[in-house]
């Protein structure tokens, strides 16, 4: 099925693929502006997001492993629930876990309601085999209202033609970009090939590192142009810290245009990963990434060019010494 669009209050809108679940094409990806990057104050951080949705952003995407829940919350109470469309994951694996995954979801945002829940980061079929019981949990939120919809993120190709064998499974937020970066198991067309067979049998599909974690920044508008022709994808989660990315990224997912001013300051932003040197070489984030791009040396942790930015080795870093900026 090709991209479904509606307008909502004057706004480009696209559908999920036979959710009825409409969302800004571009959405906001929102481990930008947590403690495991940019770290921003949580008046900054909301008054980003209320920004983002005065340009037309109506989509955030958050985890557990963010630890944000409470920016989500103040911008709800800004502008309301109902104006917000909140897909969240996490690394849920039977009932209990689902179970309290979605309890704290729901208490952190206050809110009675999930729009998408899904598994982070599964990697192939025997993970959502072990995973099954959490997908039922799921399932069973979905029925009393809870949770809209069910989904999962993934790196893999694989993990995305897996999901034919899981009815639960309505959305797939999978990596993809032009450059292939950060795709586990094969090639950008491999991977587009998997995401056109699922988009088909009306599974929405919202990408995430189209900018391939900051590699293709130099490139932004090429890459960005790129994701936005592939017509089995609904949206794209973009990272955003500022309100020049919110500028540029809402002009030409939304609009079709570009802002050269905002285009200026955003690609003169080039992100990169540090590691402070009070360091203890645990070797956490050496285990925790999946690009084998950061191994401890001599005592300390070091990354290299397969970094994808994806801030993850931050989140199991005891000291806190790891940050995207």
């Amino acid at each position: 099925m090709a991209h479904l669009y509606s307008f909502v209050d004057g706004r480009s809108m696209a559908i999920l693929g036979k959710t009825g679940i409409e969302v800004s094409p571009l959405c906001f990806g929102s481990l930008t502006f947590s403690k495991f990057q940019a770290n921003l104050s949580l008046k900054k951080g909301t008054e980003l997001l209320v920004y983002a949705h005065e340009k037309g952003i109506n989509f955030i995407d958050t985890a557990e492993i963010y630890d944000n829940y409470h920016f989500l919350r103040e911008a709800i109470r800004e502008i309301g629930r109902e104006r917000w469309t909140i897909t969240t994951k996490a690394y849920c694996y039977d009932r209990a876990t689902a179970e309290a995954s979605v309890a704290k979801a729901l208490k952190e945002m206050d809110t009675d309601y999930i729009d998408i829940f899904m598994l982070h980061e599964q990697e192939s079929l025997l993970t959502l085999r072990g995973h099954k019981e959490a997908l039922e949990c799921l399932a069973a939120f979905k029925r009393k209202g809870i949770i809209r919809a069910i989904g999962i993120s993934t790196h893999f190709i694989g993990c995305v033609n897996a999901t034919a064998l899981f009815p639960e499974i309505e959305i797939i937020h999978p990596i993809i970009n032009r450059a292939g970066i950060g795709i586990q198991d094969g090639t950008a067309t491999e991977m587009l090939h998997a995401i056109e067979a699922r988009h088909k049998k009306g599974i929405g599909i919202y990408s995430m590192k189209a900018l391939g974690g900051g590699h293709l920044i130099g490139n932004s508008a090429e890459a960005l142009r790129w994701i936005q022709a592939q017509p089995h994808i609904d949206a794209t989660a973009v990272g955003m810290q500022s309100k020049q990315e919110i500028d540029y990224n809402a002009d030409l997912f939304l609009r079709k245009t570009e802002n050269e001013a905002a285009y200026d300051a955003v690609s003169k932003k080039k992100r990169k990963l540090i590691i402070a040197d009070y360091c203890i070489g645990c070797g956490n984030c050496e285990r925790r990434c999946k690009q084998d791009a950061i191994h401890v040396e001599d005592g300390r942790a070091v990354v290299d060019e397969r970094c994808i930015l994806c801030g993850y080795c931050a989140t199991v870093c005891p000291q806190f010494c790891i940050k995207v900026i």
